[in-house]
């Protein structure tokens, strides 16, 4: 049994409470001091009580990065089982025992997380809260980049696109030579896309401010855009389901339209550790331009606040 102090959710909804939290960690697992941990949307979505098979208490935060025997390293932030990765390493992230860290077991929110040696990836160096805030983001273009078989000269389109997953993920894009459009209704925010080499969106109906349809459309938000982002597709366009961040049912307001235009709705399963490995690579090599705000571990609360209200570009990080 081990002890140390973490940021614990108690309820839904509810302040997440600053405690001394004990944990049995299983045989083999090996601890990592926690120096930061990006604040993720999915987190929210758990916060919310959006993921009906979790249970409070739970340690948040999956997006983990510090130390183990001095040494600076990445947590790859999903637990798979042994049988599974024999079968499946290189898309371990389809794996049916694919279990995000900081769910089935406990997260980045504290000053420890625990384990199986294969999820540690070695840093090139000590920018935790630049890995902490861009890598997931990075790494989840990566992936629903291939997914979608993006390249370069497509159009595409990103909802959400200054928040802590979009604003890496264009950044990505735009590397590959895609032109990029990306949703926020923030003009401030819009400014930053633009030097970023983005076309911003700034109106609830930007299917129209867009003008020319896209090759495809990376939907971040979910359930408040799904409909807007699918009569932006050109006909035979795909729109990427990457995440639905309110945690409401999505809701198809014209299935017809979806039909006779041939459009595809696709998901995209995270990324897998070779991608995660890519994704920090990039940002080591200044390819991508890290936004953040860092917050102490006990400022967790005003870091949520500051997230909910839509203020922040980029990721909330956490350093312990």
């Amino acid at each position: 049994m081990v002890s140390y102090r973490a940021a614990v959710l108690r309820e839904f909804g509810k302040p997440f409470s600053l405690e001394e939290f004990r944990y049995e960690p299983p045989s083999g697992w090996v601890g990592v001091r926690v120096r930061a941990v990006g604040v993720c949307g999915r987190d929210v979505v758990v916060w919310r009580g959006g993921f009906r098979n979790l249970r409070p208490p739970l340690v948040l935060g999956h997006e983990v990065f510090g130390e183990y025997e001095g040494k600076p390293v990445a947590v790859f932030p999903a637990i798979v089982g042994e049988n599974c990765l024999e079968r499946m390493e290189g898309r371990e992230n389809l794996c049916r025992d694919y279990a995000i860290l900081g769910e089935t077991v406990p997260g980045g929110y504290a000053e420890y997380v625990y384990v199986p040696r294969w999820n540690l990836i070695e840093l090139p160096d000590t920018r935790y809260t630049s890995y902490a805030a861009a890598a997931c983001g990075v790494a989840t273009f990566i992936h629903a980049a291939k997914v979608a078989g993006i390249g370069g000269g497509d159009r595409v389109l990103v909802t959400g696109a200054a928040g802590g997953v979009g604003i890496h993920g264009v950044q990505y894009l735009v590397s590959l030579g895609v032109e990029v459009y990306g949703t926020t209704r923030s003009r401030e925010k819009a400014r930053v896309l633009e030097e970023l080499g983005v076309h911003p969106l700034t109106s609830r109906e930007f299917s129209r401010e867009l003008g020319a349809k896209v090759d495809a459309v990376f939907e971040v938000v979910g359930a408040s855009t799904i409909n807007e982002s699918l009569r932006a597709l050109k006909p035979q366009g795909t729109l990427v389901l990457i995440g639905n961040v309110e945690g409401k049912p999505l809701e198809l307001a014209r299935p017809a339209m979806i039909v006779m235009r041939e459009l595809r709705i696709i998901g995209s399963a995270a990324y897998t550790r070779r991608e995660y490995e890519t994704a920090i690579n990039l940002i080591a090599r200044g390819l991508i331009k890290p936004f953040y705000k860092t917050y102490k571990l006990d400022e967790v609360n005003q870091a949520y606040k500051d997230m909910l209200s839509g203020n922040l570009v980029g990721r909330a990080v956490l350093t312990i």
